[in-house]
């Protein structure tokens, strides 16, 4: 990949970085965005097991390219909807090859329009562990263009999701899981919106929370489907809120919300969840 090519990506090269992403393949003409992230170790921080959260890093980031390769001259994109979908076995294979990352595979679905969808396959080895789709809607460009980030040094060994996310676990609120999103810069755009695929993971976090928390054998996330409502801006009060709609024997479904300090949702999601 150029230099050229690796500044022009939609998700910022210090969060591509902070996650260990990788690409493996672009193909700007055809829309197509490969690229690789460990997943296994990495825990949910309320529940101590592992987590298919971080995938809409992943996902945001191969998807956002797809649709961002599309682009006019005149333009810039920005993530609208994103959908997470695990096979019956995928985390089994995720967690169980923990020296095996998992590989985004995203291309275009249908014309470009108003808006552009790009749909994704996730790959752990030789297995299709799920996929997924982002849709992206188009700014005028200069508005969002990435800025140059502020430097950091890359943990060794790799932090905790909870560090790499800047999240903390914060007491329930009328019933609730709360997971406050602090500040940090290296999670932000040019505008200073946590980047979309971040925030969608805060959701999975604290969704999976509200279902598995002290349960002895947890349900695994098998969907979820996320709406950027406004931009999410990371503050004192900022935080992501989980609730439980409904938990059964061997499904379960929950809501969760981004909310900014100001008290508006910003990203809303559903998530389901399978024994």
């Amino acid at each position: 990949m150029s230099d050229a090519d690796q500044h022009d990506i939609e998700t910022p090269e210090n969060i591509l970085r902070r996650f260990d992403i990788r690409h493996l393949e672009n193909d700007v003409a055809e829309g197509i965005s490969i690229l690789s992230m460990p997943v296994a170790d990495l825990l949910n921080p309320f529940t101590g097991a592992p987590t298919i959260g971080p995938l809409a890093i992943l996902l945001d980031a191969a998807g956002g390219n797809s649709n961002h390769y599309r682009r006019s001259n005149t333009e810039w994109t920005v993530t609208s909807e994103l959908t997470v979908e695990l096979s019956p076995d995928g985390a089994a294979v995720i967690f169980g090859n923990p020296e095996l990352p998992v590989i985004a595979n995203s291309r275009p679905l249908g014309p470009k329009g108003a808006t552009a969808l790009s749909v994704c396959v996730f790959t752990c080895g030789d297995v299709t562990v799920g996929g997924g789709t982002v849709r992206s809607f188009y700014l005028p460009a200069g508005e969002g263009m990435p800025q140059t980030p502020p430097p950091f040094a890359l943990p060794t060994p790799r932090a905790p999701l909870a560090d790499l996310m800047a999240v903390q676990v914060r007491d329930d609120e009328d019933g609730s899981t709360v997971l406050a999103q602090c500040v940090d810069p290296i999670l932000n755009n040019s505008l200073g919106i946590v980047n979309g695929g971040v925030a969608s993971a805060g959701l999975e976090l604290a969704a999976s929370a509200a279902i598995n928390t002290g349960r002895p054998a947890p349900m695994r996330t098998a969907s979820l489907r996320v709406n950027f409502l406004r931009p999410f801006f990371s503050g004192a009060q900022s935080r992501y809120l989980g609730t439980a709609m409904r938990i059964g024997r061997n499904t379960a479904v929950a809501d969760a919300t981004a909310v900014d300090d100001s008290g508006k949702v910003a990203l809303a999601a559903r998530l389901t969840a399978y024994v």
